[in-house]
């Protein structure tokens, strides 16, 4: 793995946020912990935390089912928000 991929997986998934809900902030660690990245959705006063792989952030870019599956939470995270 390499900080390129990292980034473009990181990149990626700001993205789908933005897609999904443009008034949300999203901060991913700079590193993962325990091989998962704990990321921070933020709509107003309003806070939410999701868990991803490692892995699934550096295949997101690429593999349309880890972007489905992420997709997914994103949703379900932002629903709650």
């Amino acid at each position: 793995m390499d900080d390129d991929e990292l980034e473009a997986g990181k990149r990626k998934f700001v993205e789908v946020v933005q897609n999904i809900d443009s008034s949300v902030q999203v901060v991913i660690p700079t590193t993962p912990s325990n091989s998962m990245f704990l990321i921070s959705l933020t709509k107003g006063t309003n806070r939410k935390f999701i868990t991803v792989p490692e892995d699934d952030m550096i295949d997101l870019p690429n593999e349309a089912s880890i972007r489905t599956k992420i997709t997914k939470t994103i949703q379900d995270a932002l629903a709650a928000l």
